[in-house]
Order: structure tokens, then sequence, then C-alpha cells
């Protein structure tokens, strides 16, 4: 799949024949299954063609052969470290298995870990309609088609063992056990495996486990949900491979760490508690959702009809397996929730913006209770996007010439992307133009096969090739259509926008596009709204809806449009990754300040839309959010655009391009982000997978006996007294000495940390611990059985500082003092 981020390689497949290579959606396997015999003949004898296609090639062996940045600073990999699971994953339009912003981003970390040489695979299911194609009716509603994958005729390869037979694997389902295949498509240097239950010794219901992606009821999602975690560990296990460290991506896939646990236990003939140690400590989960409905939760009952043999392995009973998976572990009422699961299991866990990361630390705070919610043990790194993926030919090209050839080796550098300064501001701008005009002649012939398809008469057909114009300031909305993001606020004014939109000097025209769940109905409607409002006569040439947004249509998008727009309710956007690929290519972003925008805003890169405050009543949130969008309109952006010197340049307008691809461009990318994850999960996850593993897995026995031993101990912990050397007040700097008596109990000095805790007092005498200092043991209290602490704090700002005590406990393998979730404070 390396030719699908390489213009050059795609240049090649249309040079075969450009007409095929689009009818069939840039699918060169289909492609060159369908093409005449003839045409080939006359290639082969094509010096040109040969010269292309060996200059291709060449670039190909090159890519594969040259060391990648992990091998640099962890050494050459034998074999895969890491195993990275999805639900879906968007590589390329031609491999229709992924629905929006999570699988495009699995595609694009994926991409960027082959770049960066990450020893990695990736595991996920294989389709057989994906996700649906979707077609409008004459009312504007969504309808839904289902397509059928052709697997023979796409870029995927099914894995054969040494007898010439497919390699399956087994996965018990209640009463039978579901047969699975594997299937391989190669990324670049990163093979992803996915498995497919189409098989025949399978039932016709069990052939329908990988038929749809998100498709049926919450009993599909289950057996999809089994399949991918614990079908997807039996699958690598079946290939003998045998990563160190495991990464979840989203919930779906919670179920490995219970799976990695029970194949430890028989393999090493260990308790549920040693093997947790080790698969704990090497398990990453990432979290994408930012609101408790759409973390996949199962209920009781349902978990007892397909896990009561499973929780049997594991030794546990059923209490206890449920309880792994609640936020109130002895509340038999509430369901298994996979997100608890998979924060439960692993031990670095992170929301996908800085932003989120707080709403998660906010979301999930009650699976621990004793720890304040800033202290909540999720991280954040935020998403990105694999640049050459996602950045038109055209930019590549000027890229190449001001940048640099090997600019796209380093997309993550900042020094390199400083070097946009020297683009001149003609060429920046008539390639920006190239690429609308491109757009608009793509959405013209859009509509034309939308009309066409419902049977529209020939002046709506005549009117379809003259909607938008090439030279107007164009704003694109695209993402899925689900509520909260709003894609009707733009519309809240009929009467504002119509003068907006009709003003013949200053052009302005919207692009729409989206998709919402099949179930989705008020999504649906949103969608309605804006086809009716693009058929009135005053929207008609200038508001569209393109349909079935994919994509290759998100590149036409991102590529082609002067205005990204996002308007979702804050907080409720993840992270967000339409607006960086935007941005790469220049566009500039209005945006609530919400997702990675809250954190990539700048007055030089784009706009904010309102300042991030949130009210009770949405309908007037909606009207004051609305309303500061027209504002920004009127009076900033169509001002900005239209502003041109003697040349006709938009000088300050292309300031702001410049500045966009310049600061946005490198801190959005996925090669940074996978380098992030790399550095703070992969590799310190596959050293203590090692740790803990080696000679017999003698230090995951040792710590799961530590943690039993301390776990019982530790209720009897007592805070005996504080002191502290303050009479009244003190200046700023002066070392203020805080000692302690404590009782431990069983427990020993080395099994625990105490921790000084202080900051600020809030205006209600509440503590705000902003800062933690270990205090050291000075050895037993005098005449007690207590043990004395001190420590020596330091104020740095004046006002009313408050001071507590805590202890926790500690342990050379433990990773984090706060994943025990026993702290005694004083």
């Amino acid at each position: 799949m390396w030719w699908c981020w390489q213009g050059e390689a795609q240049d090649l497949f249309r040079r075969l024949d450009d007409n095929l290579w689009e009818e069939l959606y840039h699918n060169p396997v289909a492609m060159l299954g369908r093409i005449d015999q003839s045409r080939l003949a006359a290639v082969a004898a094509d010096e040109g063609f040969l010269a292309h296609l060996d200059r291709v090639h060449g670039n190909l062996r090159e890519y594969m052969s040259k060391p990648g940045w992990w091998s640099s600073e962890y050494g050459e990999a034998r074999e895969p470290q890491v195993a990275y699971f999805c639900a879906e994953y968007g590589i390329a339009e031609s491999l229709p298995i992924y629905s929006g912003g999570l699988g495009v981003l699995a595609g694009d970390h994926l991409k960027s870990a082959s770049e960066l040489g990450v020893p990695l695979v990736g595991v996920g299911l294989l389709y057989q309609q994906g996700y649906f194609r979707q077609r409008l009716n004459a009312d504007g509603w969504q309808l839904e088609l289902f397509p059928r994958n052709d697997f023979q005729n796409m870029s995927v390869q099914l894995m054969l063992g040494d007898d010439g037979q497919a390699i399956t694997i087994q996965v018990d389902y209640p009463n039978r056990k579901v047969l699975a295949r594997i299937w391989r498509i190669q990324v670049g240097r990163v093979p992803l495996y996915l498995l497919d239950t189409n098989v025949p010794p399978n039932s016709p219901e069990d052939r329908q486990i990988t038929a749809q992606l998100y498709g049926g009821d919450q009993e599909m999602r289950i057996r999809q949900e089994i399949m991918l975690g614990i079908g997807g560990v039996r699958a690598l296990r079946a290939m003998n491979l045998h990563p160190k460290a495991y990464h979840m991506n989203e919930g779906h896939s919670a179920f490995l760490s219970l799976e990695r646990i029970r194949l430890l236990m028989a393999d090493a003939g260990i308790s549920f508690v040693e093997a947790r140690q080790a698969v704990v400590a090497s398990t990453i989960y990432t979290t994408h959702t930012p609101v408790p409905a759409g973390n996949d939760a199962f209920e009781p009952w349902l978990i007892d009809r397909y896990f009561e043999h499973y929780w049997p392995q594991l030794g546990l009973a059923r209490e206890q397996f449920l309880a792994l998976a609640r936020q109130e572990p002895a509340n038999a009422d509430e369901p298994m929730n996979l997100t608890v699961l998979a924060l439960r299991l692993s031990s670095f866990r992170n929301g996908v913006s800085s932003l989120h990361g707080t709403v998660s630390r906010k979301l999930w705070h009650n699976v621990w209770p004793s720890l304040p919610m800033a202290e909540v043990p999720i991280a954040h790194i935020t998403n990105g996007i694999h640049t050459r993926t996602w950045l038109s030919h055209d930019m590549a090209e000027l890229f190449d010439r001001y940048l640099g050839p090997r600019w796209h080796e380093r997309p993550a550098s900042e020094e390199i992307w400083q070097r946009v300064v020297h683009i001149p501001d003609t060429e920046l701008w008539r390639t920006h133009e190239r690429r609308r005009e491109r757009l608009v002649a793509f959405a013209r012939q859009r509509m034309r096969d939308q009309c066409s398809k419902r049977g529209a008469s020939q002046s709506e057909l005549r009117a379809a090739d003259e909607v938008l114009d090439p030279e107007a300031l164009t704003i694109g909305f695209a993402r899925r259509f689900a509520t909260y993001k709003r894609a009707n606020l733009i519309l809240a004014d009929p009467e504002r926008l119509k003068k907006l939109l009709g003003n013949e000097s200053h052009r302005v025209q919207i692009i729409f596009a989206g998709k919402a769940h099949p179930r989705d109905n008020p999504g649906k409607d949103l969608i309605r709204q804006i086809v009716h409002s693009s058929r009135s006569p005053e929207f008609r040439r200038s508001l569209v809806f393109l349909e079935d947004y994919d994509m290759n249509v998100a590149r036409y998008l991102v590529q082609g449009v002067d205005v990204w727009l996002n308007t979702p309710l804050r907080p409720m956007e993840a992270s967000g990754t339409s607006g960086m690929k935007a941005a790469a290519n220049g566009a500039l972003n209005v945006s609530i300040p919400d997702g990675w925008w809250d954190e990539g805003f700048s007055p030089d890169v784009g706009w904010l839309i309102g300042s991030g405050e949130t009210y009770d009543d949405l309908e007037y949130q909606n009207r004051v959010e609305s309303q500061a969008l027209y504002d920004l309109l009127e009076k900033e952006i169509v001002p900005l655009f239209y502003g041109r010197g003697p040349d006709g340049l938009p000088r300050e307008w292309i300031s702001r391009m410049r500045q966009t691809i310049q600061k946005l461009a490198p801190r959005f990318s996925t090669n940074r982000m996978v380098r992030q994850y790399a550095e703070m999960a992969y590799a310190p996850a596959a050293k203590r997978w090692d740790r803990l593993t080696a000679d017999g897995l003698a230090a995951a026995k040792e710590l799961a006996s530590w943690t039993g031993r301390v776990t019982a101990g530790f209720g009897g912990i007592r805070i005996d007294s504080i002191s502290d050397n303050v009479n009244g007040s003190c200046s700023v700097g002066h070392p203020i000495e805080v000692k302690a008596n404590i009782h431990l109990g069983d427990l020993r000095p080395e099994d625990v940390k105490v921790q000084l805790c202080f900051g600020l007092l809030d205006p209600d005498g509440q503590l705000n611990c902003s800062t933690y200092l270990d205090m050291q043991w000075t050895g037993q209290a005098d005449g007690q059985s207590n043990q004395a602490y001190a420590a020596e704090m330091v104020c740095t700002v004046t006002g009313t500082t408050g001071y507590t005590v805590r202890v926790m406990p500690t342990h050379g393998d433990l990773i984090d003092s706060r994943d025990m979730n026993i702290v005694r404070w004083a």
C-alpha cells in the first residue's frame, strides 16, 4: 500500500488508464485485472513508461530497505515488538473497511509507524461489506447501500500455512466454535492482519460477524469485539508472532488483555494475579470518546451468555470477572464497560488531545476514587495526520522545491517547516488556486452524478454544472453527522446567511459532506435540512452537499477549500483531524476551541468561535455561537480573503496560509504522534514485559505477592501526627520543615512512599495540591512503633497555603503508585 501516499506511484497507475483508474476507485488490483492486454503490451514497449516504472520501483526498494528511527534509538528488532488493535482502518478508499476518524487515524498510525521503522503489526477485522455507501433520496434523506467487498480484487492476501492451506483460528461462542481466517495488508513496512469469519464451516449467523462495520445490535457488537480482541491475540500466535507491547486503540479490543492473561496462565502455570502483572505492564490503551454513551457496555446477562465458559479458565468467579469492568465493582446491576476493562488492564492510558485528557480524567475519576481528579492516571497524546497521504500533489511538489526533496522523511521537524517562508506568495497562491479549481470541478461532477441517480431533469443536470465558483471563498464542512457536531450552526440565521452568500462582489460558498450512522435519525435530519437549504433559489449555486463522504472526497475538500469549519459542542470533540489535514494544505481553520484546535489555535493561523463558554440552555448557546460565526465571516474572514493588492494577490491571507503550514504541519503529524507513543509507551512497555517475564516470570510472581501483601496490610496504616515549624506566617522562599509520624502496621518503610502535598487554598478553604514532595524516612519515632518522615517545602507564591500528607504503595516494578488505587490521606 506504499503507493497510496506516493504521488508518482499513483501517476504510474493513471498513466495505464486514467478513466479505468477513476472508475475502479483507485484500486490497482482491480484495474490490473480489468485492463486490456493490448494496453499492457503497448506500455511494455514504451521506454518512457518503463523508465517511470523503474523510478517508482527503485523508490519503493529504497524505502523498504532504509533503516528507520526506531532502530537508531532502540536497536534492530527481529520480530514485531508492538501489536496495534483497532476495529477499523482507513488506509485508502479502495479498501472500504473504515467509517471515519478512528479508522483514518489508525491507517495514518500504521503509515507513520512504517516510516519510522517501528516494529509494529496491526490487527483488525476484514468486513465483507465494510461501512455503508451513502445515497440521498429526492427529499434529501440518507439511504444506506452495502456493496460487498471482493477480496480477490483488493490489496489483501490470504495467509497460508506451510501446507498451502489458509491459516485459521477458533474462538469459543455459546455452544459452538467460530472459525476465522487471516488476511494481510502490507502498509509499507507494517503488516496489518485482518480476521474474516465468512468461511464455509461457520453457520450463516456466524459468517455475519465480520459482515458490517458497526452493524447490528448489542449482541452482534459483543461477537465482533470478542473476535477482535480474543481472536486477534490467537491470530498472532497462530502466525508465530509474539509482540511484547499491545496497544488498544479505543475499547473495542479490550478483551485482548483477558486472553493474554489466560494464555500466560496456561503456558506458565501461574495464577491470574501473577499473569495480570505482566500483561497490564505491557498494555497501552487510547480512549477516543469524551461522552459516557459512546463507550461500549454490555449487560450482565449478555456477558453470562458469552463468557460463562471463560472466567473459570482465568480462575475467577462470575462477580470477580464482572468487577474488572465496573466503576463500582460491587454494583451487581452495573454493565460490563469495556472502557473500564481497558483502563484497569493497561498501564499507559491516554486521551487524544490535551483537553480530551482533562475530560477523560473527569469522566473516569470513579475508577480511581482515592485520587484527586487531576491525578487520575490518564495522560494525553494529541492526534496527528500522515502528511503525505493528505497533501495535494501540487503542494508536495512545491515543498520539494523549497523545503528540500527529503522533507517528507522528517515531517515532524519544525526546522524543516521553517523553510516555508522561502515559498514566493505567487507560487503558493497559484498552487492553492489550482486545487480549488479541481475541487469545484469534482463537486460539479459529483452533483451531476447525484442528480442523475435520482432521475433529475435536464434542467437540474445543467444547474449542477453551474454550482460553485472556482474563484470564490470556499468553506468546507465534512465529518460524521452527529448532532453534537452541529453541521447546521451556520444555517441558523437564513437572512444573514443569504446576505453572506449572495454578495456577488465577494462570493462565499460552502461545501458539506458527511454520513450519519444508519440508526441516527437526528443526524440524518441534519443532512436533510442542509440539502433542502441547498435547493432554495438563493443558495442553489453557493451551498452544496456531496454524497458518500470517504477518503477520496475528503482529499479533494481538505486540499481545495480556503476555510475549514468545525462547530462541535465543547468539549465533545475528542480531537478531530480533518482540520489538521486542511491546515497542512494551507487552509485556515475557524472552529470552536475544542479537541486539537484548543491547543493548535493562534491568531495568525485561524479563528476561534467563542472562547469555550458553555451554557445550560443549548438553544441559547447555538444562537450565541452562530452569531459569533457570522461576525467572524463578515468582519474578518471575507474582508481578509478579498483584500487584494495591485497584483491581485491577498497578501495577508497568504501570510496566514504560510503561518498555518509552518506552525501546524509539524506539530500535528502522526510521525510526531507515533514517536511519542514509542517513547512514552511502546519501548517502556516492551522493557517491562522483558523484565517481568524473565526467569520463569520471577519478577511478576514477586510483584503479585508483594501487591497482595500490601493491599491486605494497607488498612492498618495510620497517620498519627503532622507538625511544622511555622509560627503564624513565613516568607516566600523560606524553607518550612514538615514532620509526620506514621503507623505502618504490618508494612515496612520500603513498601510505601510518604508524600507532602501542598498548594494554595481556594475561596472555600479547599486545598489545591499543586506540588508533591517525597518525604524522607528518618527512622522510628521516639518511644513508639511509628515511623518518622520529614520534608522541607518552599512556597514560591504568596497567599494562604495548605498542606497534607499521604501514604501510597511503592515497589521497584510498580509502574505507577496510583494504579493500585490505595491511598491513605491525613
